[in-house]
């Protein structure tokens, strides 16, 4: 039983770490936003894995929650979420048009 404790708390670092390169990696905003959540949500895993639920809580409420709404009115406000959705459809006709023009 003690391996599976320490397989899983290994899996929990491994999370923690690929979630902090990927955000400072992402070049979208809003894939920045989602996985810096997740990072909130393995991060109150971890301290409910070190018996402590009341910073288990506010992780869970302050970091994934409150943070999470916060940024994403934020980058609306910016007008960054609309960005991000524009370059998605301005590519997408770009590959279509590049495809017609090659046949």
């Amino acid at each position: 039983m003690e391996d599976i404790i320490t397989i899983f708390r290994i899996l929990l670092l491994a999370s923690l770490i690929v979630c902090a390169i990927a955000t400072a990696l992402s070049k979208r905003v809003m894939t920045a936003l989602i996985i810096f959540t997740s990072y909130s949500i393995v991060m109150a895993v971890v301290w409910l894995l070190l018996r402590s639920p009341d910073l288990a809580i506010t992780e869970a409420a302050v970091g994934a929650g409150v943070n999470g709404v916060l940024f994403f009115l934020t980058l609306r406000k910016l007008h960054l979420i609309d960005k991000d959705f524009k370059d998605d459809e301005t590519a997408k006709i770009n590959a279509e048009v590049n495809g017609n023009e090659e046949n």
